[in-house]
């Protein structure tokens, strides 16, 4: 696993960096005529999803409305309607950008020919990466606190977000150069779910007693290693 990957970051920008950040998004595109120019128009969206992302995480998603998220994110509430269909469209493309950045570069697992163990290192790193984050651990926390009351908040999540990634993993799994590898009584779902629970470790206490700030990259690396290492002695034939 050489994979020199850094660690990007989500969620952190703050609701009076948001409005500054819109406000030069609506300068830039006050200053040409006609249309505003698509890379302002991808500026605002992103502004819009990191200044939602934001609020869900401080106030719980239940507590923010649209007309909040649109204030600070200086767009019209008619505009989150038409591009995300309401807060759990909103909420789903939260999730969707947040994961993207760490995968939107990983070959696809279903079509890669590297060797195994490299594409599960790229995997675990991503992932790691991923879930590491000190947002990461706060999203879950709002999830399963609103789960009870507000079951699409749940859905929505699991599906964009853990859903999407055993399935991945399953697929994966499944393949048929790389199932011959493993032992025969293994169901690709027990695979992916045990790769899974080997590199995350205790994932309750990340829950439960979230860090301020994320491990470094050579932590990350080396729990990958040894989380690996166990999932490959426990499952190859």
């Amino acid at each position: 696993m050489h994979n020199t990957m850094a660690l990007p970051v989500s969620f952190d920008i703050e609701p009076d960096q948001a409005a500054t950040s819109a406000n030069d998004a609506d300068t830039s595109a006050c200053k040409g005529a006609g249309r505003p120019r698509a890379a302002d128009m991808e500026a605002r969206l992103d502004n819009l999803l990191e200044t939602a992302g934001q609020l869900f995480l401080k106030n719980g998603y239940s507590k923010v409305s649209l007309e909040l998220i649109a204030r600070q994110a200086h767009v019209a509430v008619r505009t989150i309607y038409v591009k995300f269909g309401g807060k759990a469209g909103l909420f789903n493309a939260v999730i969707v950008s947040h994961r993207a950045r760490y995968f939107s570069t990983m070959v696809n697992m279903e079509t890669d020919t590297r060797p195994l163990e490299d594409i599960l290192g790229d995997f675990a790193l991503r992932f790691m990466s991923l879930v590491s984050v000190p947002a990461a651990a706060c999203l879950h926390r709002m999830v399963i606190a609103e789960a009870e009351s507000n079951p699409e908040l749940a859905t929505t999540f699991y599906q964009v977000g853990p859903g999407q990634t055993r399935d991945l993993l399953v697929r994966f799994f499944a393949r048929p150069d790389i199932a011959p590898r493993f032992r025969a009584e293994l169901p690709h779902e027990l695979l992916a779910t045990h790769l899974l629970n080997c590199i995350m470790g205790d994932q309750l206490s990340r829950l439960l007693f979230p860090a301020r700030t994320g491990p470094s990259e050579e932590t990350i690396r080396n729990n990958v290693a040894l989380g690996l290492d166990l999932f490959f002695k426990g499952t190859l034939r």
